[in-house]
């Protein structure tokens, strides 16, 4: 299994909770409840449509198509960590 890194803008939800998107991947939204969750389902959705791209012999989004073409075996990510906000002792 090949992998391949594409950019999700994630935004806040009035009524609670994340909204995922991607310019690299149209048609990737993905909601949830939390950050983590949101990436989770943003990561399945995308597999989907990657998947369904290629069983149907649909072109790939141009990003994608390269990344798949250029992978080298490593991968590189970024990715959010939350830490606990430490108080200085007075």
């Amino acid at each position: 299994m090949a992998e391949v890194l594409i950019t999700v803008e994630i935004e806040p939800l009035e009524e609670g909770g994340y909204l995922a998107t991607s310019k690299d991947l149209p048609g990737l939204v993905a909601q949830g409840r939390t950050l983590a969750e949101t990436l989770e389902i943003a990561q399945d959705v995308a597999r989907k449509i990657i998947e369904s791209h290629i069983e149907h012999g649909d072109p790939l989004p141009p990003k994608i198509a390269a990344a798949l073409k250029q992978r080298k075996g490593r991968v590189r990510a970024t990715v959010a960590v939350g830490v606990p906000v430490m108080r200085r002792v007075p």
